[in-house]
């Protein structure tokens, strides 16, 4: 297992490096970078979406998926965590950045999902486990390497705590995808990585400060779409 350590380790040290070299970031950096990263965020999403086979039970996977995320208030959550996290990391260092509260659970949802729920980990991660090949997750790490110091210079080393979840979402499929990717088709696939690219899209708009989509919420949609498209498959297409 190669991959979930290098993008792990990237992680960590680009939040490290973006809470000491912080300071010295301007502020159209601090503001418009964050822009630039959500436009990728989006661009990633529309490719992934682009691979869609059967958009029907990719939507209504985001759909209930959605609504079972509200049902838990699955965001909420997420953002008791993370202002428990802030909290706990401004006892042991000083805040490397001044924003609301708002901003930061706002911000901080949006990173949890782009850092350890995206297309491109879970998909590697699973890829990986498989064939061996870290490659996509290695292609993760450097654009995390990049991403994190940026936010890591408003929200603080918070950020680098958002390594724990993705190194356990990604060692568990690592370990998991003997057992699942059999069980997949390539349509099951592709329609897995649409549904990542909707939420991928939404995380962009949000981190882009466009509209505040519950990108936390819609996470449940990725272990429904696999089960629907197969189940749709069967119903509908299949002769």
């Amino acid at each position: 297992m190669i991959g979930p350590y290098v993008n792990a380790a990237a992680l960590l040290l680009g939040s490290v490096a973006g809470v000491v070299i912080g300071p010295r970031f301007s502020a159209n950096i601090r503001s418009r970078m964050p822009m630039v990263f959500g436009c990728a965020s989006m661009g990633l999403g529309v490719v992934m979406i682009g691979k869609v086979k059967l958009l029907a039970p990719v939507v209504l996977a985001l759909v209930v998926g959605s609504f079972w995320g509200e049902i838990i208030r699955l965001e909420g959550g997420i953002q008791k965590l993370a202002n428990r996290a802030r909290t706990w990391i401004e006892k042991l260092v000083r805040p490397s950045g001044d924003v609301s509260q708002e901003e930061f659970l706002d911000k901080y949802v949006a990173l949890l999902v782009l850092f350890c729920m995206s297309g491109t980990g879970v998909y590697g991660s699973m890829a990986e486990g498989m064939t061996g090949d870290p490659t996509l997750l290695i292609v993760k790490a450097i654009l995390d390497a990049f991403t994190a110091p940026i936010f890591a210079s408003t929200l603080g080393l918070s950020v680098g705590l958002l390594v724990v979840p993705q190194f356990v979402v990604q060692g568990a499929l690592y370990l998991a995808a003997a057992l699942i990717l059999p069980l997949t088709t390539p349509d099951m696939l592709a329609d897995f990585s649409a549904c990542g690219g909707l939420i991928m899209l939404a995380t962009g708009f949000r981190i882009c400060g466009i509209q505040q989509f519950p990108v936390a919420n819609m996470i449940p949609s990725l272990f429904l779409v696999m089960p629907f498209s197969w189940g749709w498959a069967q119903l509908f297409v299949a002769p």
